[in-house]
């Protein structure tokens, strides 16, 4: 059940040009070892692409051309310039748009309209730091007489972008785009589950006319390739999007060499119900941040905290929509695709295995799933867990999966405490009529982002990054700029 039966979802053309090869200095090449691993469809658990697998020579000999090409044409490329490579750029997405959208679906199995989405959102990312490349100056400072002071915006340097398997060109676009507007070089190494549209991004950019070796991308495993980047002698910055215990590691190893990190990592985001919510709005938001991309995403909404007194009437709403949530291969665009590998389905069992088994009423859910033709897919029912205790492991770790905790409180001010009540802070959701109730609980809530009668609204140009064991740093907007240029002043006695 591969490759042939998707030619049969109506409507849909797979590629027959997947990508194969890794970029460095603007050429195709297989990995120094000729090794290559295989990526998978996570709706058939069938084998569909490979791509070459790296080692650390390869590491060196990309980070080693990055070097060369921040010396070169790049170096001399006017700001404007930059600007309009990036905007092309953007122009090429959108025109390849639905090839980039099938290519990821087949390689994360999140459903079409979703892929995308994140494409239409990568073409965007690009189009927007387009407009800044020329727009960052420094200050002059008033020392007054005899001096003047002034202060030039530099780039980091050779930049390492390591990417999350769950939004893979998304995610490349929301790191390289700043970096390359600021004038950086980029070395990109997607998930080894989800390589192939950074690879097809890199032909994107030489055809919108980046030099040679300004964005490199390798794949293969990350354990490898990941550390060898993040420590790299020739790498000035790193950024991560991943786990928590292997974003500290990519800390501990870039601190080695003191070099600069961005980590966005985990969370245990929760959405608050207070007794006044319009509740056909909060049943919709709650569906969204939970449901979206099979809870893979570490800013979902996994936590619902509502108040006692709508907690029945709001859960029942939430089961039966849970229930008549369509699941399927993303390329036939259900609501739920599967999750991304075998191994991970069964880690989220365990999660809700084990609730069970302390008594945790599972209120819907709770099981694989066999979709008819995709019986080797890594399905999981969207599931809501009920009651939940402050201190259980279902509300103090990251599931990363379509599972809802919900936790029932009292009052606003109980709200708040269990919204603060978990190791991370990445973002929060309120759904609350009274508008000082909803900025007071925005002002107090230990979140990097906050939503107030919705979830996931914002955009490219809203910054976002987490507090606590979320990470530090931010993405996206004009605060994403700050990790990738350098302030140098400039004083001189005249």
């Amino acid at each position: 059940m591969g490759r042939d039966l998707l030619r049969e979802i109506p409507g849909v053309a797979i590629p027959t040009d997947l990508p194969r090869h890794m970029y460095i200095g603007g050429r195709q090449v297989d990995a120094i070892s000729g090794d290559r691993i295989e990526t998978v469809d996570p709706a058939t658990g069938q084998v569909f692409a490979d791509v070459p697998s790296a080692t650390i020579a390869d590491v060196d000999a990309a980070v080693d051309n990055s070097r060369s090409a921040l010396r070169g044409p790049w170096r001399d490329t006017l700001p404007v310039e930059r600007g309009r490579i990036l905007h092309r750029t953007a122009q090429l997405i959108r025109r390849d748009a639905e090839r980039l959208a099938i290519i990821e679906t087949l390689d994360s199995g999140k459903p079409l309209t979703e892929s995308r989405g994140d494409v239409a959102t990568a073409a965007a990312y690009f189009e927007y730091y387009a407009g800044i490349a020329d727009k960052l100056q420094g200050d002059s400072i008033p020392l007054g007489t005899p001096y003047m002071s002034f202060t030039l915006h530099e780039p980091v340097g050779v930049t390492a972008h390591i990417i999350p398997w769950n939004f893979p060109l998304v995610t490349t676009a929301r790191g390289v785009a700043p970096a390359l507007a600021a004038g950086n070089t980029a070395v990109v190494k997607p998930a080894s589950q989800t390589p192939l549209t950074a690879l097809a991004l890199a032909d994107l950019l030489i055809e919108a006319g980046l030099p040679a070796g300004v964005y490199n991308a390798l794949t293969g495993r990350g354990g490898v390739i990941g550390d060898a980047l993040s420590g790299h002698r020739g790498v000035d910055h790193v950024t991560f999007t991943g786990s928590v215990p292997t974003g500290i590691n990519v800390m501990k190893v870039a601190a080695e060499r003191v070099t600069s990190v961005t980590l966005e990592l985990g969370g245990k985001s929760p959405v608050v119900v207070l007794a006044d919510a319009d509740l056909d709005a909060a049943v919709e938001g709650t569906l969204k941040a939970i449901y979206m991309n099979a809870g893979q995403i570490c800013s979902a909404g996994s936590r619902l905290v509502i108040d006692r007194k709508v907690h029945a009437s709001m859960l029942d709403r939430l089961v039966a929509r849970a229930r008549q949530l369509s699941i399927g291969h993303g390329l036939s665009d259900p609501k739920l695709g599967p999750l991304i590998s075998d191994t991970h389905r069964r880690t989220v069992a365990s999660y809700v295995d084990g609730a069970r088994a302390r008594g945790i009423t599972v209120a819907t859910g709770g099981e694989s799933v066999d979709v008819a033709g995709f019986e080797g897919g890594y399905f999981y029912a969207p599931t809501i867990l009920d009651a939940v205790h402050a201190q259980d492991q279902l509300v103090q770790e990251e599931i990363f999966g379509p599972v809802l905790v919900v936790q029932v409180v009292e009052s606003a001010e109980e709200a708040l405490a269990v919204a603060n009540g978990t190791p991370f802070g990445l973002c929060a959701g309120i759904y609350t009529r009274d508008v000082t109730r909803a900025l007071r609980f925005a002002r107090d809530v230990d979140a990097g982002q906050v939503f107030i009668n919705q979830y996931f609204a914002g955009g490219v140009p809203t910054p976002f990054g987490g507090t606590k064991l979320s990470g530090f740093g931010r993405e996206k907007g004009l605060a994403a700029l700050a990790a990738y240029y350098q302030v140098k002043c400039i004083t001189a006695r005249i």
